[in-house]
């Protein structure tokens, strides 16, 4: 007597000594809209950053804060020139900028608030910032689209 089961997939039943398992069907993975060349991606638009390796997304997306609409982050292709743990402003009041990693000239990724916007920066949460603060190095290409 035969009789038929329907399973879910990623599933497995045993049978005697055999098993076999239903393939879990793929999940897509995450994209970024920056090039393959990026190491680090920014869209201003979803206010979402990514790492990525060799045009594969390695971390994200997690929310950005960009700069504000008179002190705007530009939009371009960048290097890491950079980066400083304890970096504090020198412009604006020795504001702490935990985590800083520059990429043009003053804008830098660094921890900070996710509600209200930069001088120009992106602000990422802590864990965030302390990731994209080890993944990068100076030379890294950094991309930043509307």
């Amino acid at each position: 007597m035969t009789s038929t089961v329907k399973l879910a997939a990623g599933a497995a039943i045993a049978a005697g000594c055999a098993v076999w398992a239903l393939a879990t069907p793929a999940q897509a993975a995450p994209s970024s809209p920056c090039s393959a060349a990026a190491r680090a991606c920014v869209d201003l638009s979803t206010h979402q950053a990514w790492l990525m390796r060799g045009g594969v997304v390695t971390y994200g997306p997690v929310p950005a804060m960009p700069g504000m609409a008179s002190a705007p982050t530009d939009p371009g292709t960048f290097r890491v020139t950079f980066k400083d743990l304890h970096h504090r402003s020198t412009i604006f009041n020795n504001a702490p900028m935990p985590y800083s990693v520059f990429f043009n000239g003053g804008d830098a990724f660094h921890e900070g608030s996710l509600t209200d916007p930069s001088h120009g920066c992106v602000h990422l949460a802590h864990a965030a910032a302390a990731t994209f603060y080890t993944s990068l190095k100076p030379g890294d290409v950094v991309q930043v689209v509307r």
